[in-house]
């Protein structure tokens, strides 16, 4: 592709391109070290759930989804042993989903997989520039959600 068809190409759609290319890569090195049984929706779950109990409320209206989908995705996920549920403490009606110790080891994975992903990106482009990308990406993310990150969402 000549340099004039890359500034062509809308940033949107380039993003969209390397996320994809990196979602396919950590899942078939997930896989490669035995995570045969994670479904890239779980990993919408296990961030919600990262740092503190969600429900399944909260999951359905992060994902975009019914209630009762983000229920049987929490079921496969609890079955698995990547979340665990217990009654809310502010709530009764509501059931908590944390992080299973099996839940806490594949994000530690996963973001292995990522540094690994992204150091062969620096080969390409070089560490400063994966550094860079990464610090304009933040503060354009940043800039158009009150100076926080959003939480990840899907596409669909």
């Amino acid at each position: 592709m000549t340099d004039d068809a890359d500034q062509q190409v809308p940033i949107a759609r380039l993003l969209a391109m390397a996320y994809r290319m990196q979602i396919d890569a950590m899942h078939e090195r997930l896989r490669a070290a035995g995570w045969t049984d994670v479904r890239p929706a779980f990993g919408f779950v296990l961030l919600a759930a990262r740092d503190r109990p969600t429900t399944a409320t909260d999951l359905a209206s992060l994902m975009g989804t019914s209630k009762q989908a983000a229920s049987k995705l929490v079921d496969t996920m609890e079955a698995a042993g990547l979340v665990t549920r217990s009654t809310s403490a502010a709530d009764a009606r509501q059931k908590s989903i944390e992080l299973a110790a099996r839940g806490r080891e594949l994000l530690g994975v996963v973001e292995g997989i990522y540094r690994d992903i992204e150091a062969e990106w620096a080969v390409v482009v070089g560490e400063r520039g994966v550094e860079r990308l990464r610090r304009d990406l933040v503060r354009v993310v940043t800039d158009s959600n009150e100076g926080d990150l959003p939480p990840v969402r899907p596409t669909w």
